[in-house]
């Protein structure tokens, strides 16, 4: 198993304690690039067009945590 995969298992099994920076690592690997415009929030963009806000906050609140996970499981499919 590799490391992207141990992290994104890690993830799914404990949502309501995770590193915002694991999450960035994440969606960065699938293609997602962050943007920080000073702000306390993150804005994840693919291709320009979807775009994810999230706050950085230690540990991430879950709905931010289910909303990538929703969106992992739809680019493998």
């Amino acid at each position: 198993m590799s490391k992207k995969e141990k992290l994104l298992n890690a993830i799914k099994n404990n949502p309501k304690n995770v590193r915002f920076e694991d999450l960035k690592k994440v969606l960065e690997d699938i293609g997602y690039k962050g943007i920080n415009r000073g702000g306390s929030h993150y804005i994840f963009t693919k291709n320009n067009n979807i775009s994810l806000t999230i706050p950085y906050k230690k540990p991430v609140k879950i709905i931010y945590v289910k909303q990538v996970i929703k969106i992992i499981e739809e680019e493998r499919i």
